[in-house]
């Protein structure tokens, strides 16, 4: 496998960003979903705007992996007033962890999800937390293979359709 490297991003990749967003995102949910509600989700959530707010707010983070120049995945903290539930000061959300499927198998989730600790360490945080979907068993498995537990439910909403995200969390041991 060749180098992979993990680097923060700004707003100047802004574009780099909604690529790798817009094909993941595809690529793990398209075959779940209607056409129709994966259209609007991408085109809301991956939307120009939204990302160069997201890159702006500082209380985000994103990391990508690369090979070379080439992004194969990215990742998404959110911590205090950024966090999309519990909005707690002694936890980082990982709002999204994303590879591209060709790399599924190859440890980059990993390597994201380590620098997701990394920070979380860095910043004296308690603990890490995530949604993940209930039909999502390959991410269910990845989380709880990395010590993480289900603490709770709540609604997703993809276009017109209410999903239900299993809400789990790891306590670090700083």
């Amino acid at each position: 496998m060749e180098n992979i490297s993990i680097e923060k991003i700004t707003i100047k990749d802004v574009n780099q960003l909604q690529q790798i967003g817009k094909q993941t995102f595809f690529e793990t949910y398209a075959e779940s979903n209607t056409e129709e509600n994966m259209n609007n989700y991408l085109e809301n959530s991956f939307s120009t705007d939204k990302l160069t707010a997201e890159l702006s707010d500082e209380h985000a983070e994103f990391y990508v992996a690369k090979i070379d120049t080439r992004i194969i995945g990215y990742l998404k903290l959110n911590s205090g007033p950024s966090q999309t539930k519990l909005k707690d000061n002694d936890a980082i959300e990982i709002e999204r962890i994303y590879v591209l499927k060709e790399f599924h198998g190859k440890k980059v989730g990993q390597m994201l999800y380590d620098k997701a600790i990394e920070v979380a360490r860095s910043k004296g945080i308690n603990y890490i937390w995530l949604g993940v979907w209930e039909e999502n068993p390959r991410a269910i498995s990845f989380y709880k293979k990395n010590g993480f537990v289900e603490f709770a439910k709540h609604t997703f909403i993809l276009g017109t359709e209410e999903q239900t995200d299993i809400t789990m969390k790891l306590t670090l041991q700083n």
